[in-house]
């Protein structure tokens, strides 16, 4: 289903026949697509992204998961609604040659504050074909800062596509190790005292430099590897 037909049939009835339950459930007032991605944001700022299910987004809406059929096709349709939600939010620049380095760190600085509010929404973004019109004109964005910048259009392709990988799986990580030292239990393995202490305590002559960078491999705050590996990329475009 492309998709003109996959929002064609948000708008197709629900199929009354299809609601679980002993009895419907009636609301007052229809669902509307933007209620649907604002519960389902909702949903996500609280539990997590492992807990969005159509069920369970169905239960907060007080309806059927049939009746969400009527605007969302399936859960992968949902995921590109979300990730199109949050692309809205980004405000992409004019393209300006002598910063376009700068540009780009900025657009993905943006993506990855938009992923971070949502614990493990970045997930949906994975695999996921962009044909949003909000994803499509991030992508866009990012094109023509890079084509301005004087980066080879099939360079720039493919450099999109593995910062936005990066960048979701950047704060995918993130989201995961949150959840584990929110656990009582878990906090210490994301200690950097900790794991310093485990590296420098290794057997030199078995891991020489380990023990020797220790502090190095456990070096960094906040988002610093992050900044790092973005800068990474991106001066290796200009080398190109």
């Amino acid at each position: 289903m492309n998709p003109r037909e996959r929002r064609a049939a948000r708008h197709q009835p629900p199929n009354p026949e299809a609601e679980t339950g002993s009895r419907p459930r009636r609301r007052k007032a229809p669902i509307t697509v933007d209620q649907v991605i604002d519960t389902a944001l909702g949903v996500i700022a609280a539990e997590g992204y492992e807990a969005l299910t159509m069920r369970r987004l169905a239960g907060v809406l007080d309806t059927g998961p049939a009746s969400l059929y009527a605007h969302v096709v399936n859960k992968a349709d949902l995921d590109e609604l979300l990730i199109g939600r949050l692309c809205a939010e980004l405000v992409l620049p004019d393209p300006d040659p002598a910063a376009w380095r700068e540009q780009i760190r900025g657009v993905c600085t943006q993506i990855r504050e938009q992923y971070l509010k949502y614990p493990g929404i970045s997930r949906a973004a994975l695999a996921m074909a962009p044909t949003d019109l909000e994803t499509v004109r991030v992508s866009e964005g990012m094109l023509a800062i890079m084509l301005a910048g004087g980066v080879a259009p099939q360079t720039a392709a493919w450099a999109i596509d593995a910062l936005l990988l990066y960048v979701a799986a950047y704060c995918l990580e993130v989201s995961i190790a949150r959840r584990r030292s929110a656990q009582d239990d878990a906090v210490w393995v994301h200690d950097r005292d900790e794991l310093l202490r485990r590296f420098a305590a290794l057997p030199a002559e078995t891991f020489p430099h380990t023990t020797r960078h220790a502090a190095e491999l456990t070096a960094g705050e906040g988002h610093d590897r992050f900044d790092f590996t973005l800068a990474l990329m991106i001066d290796g475009l200009a080398h190109r």
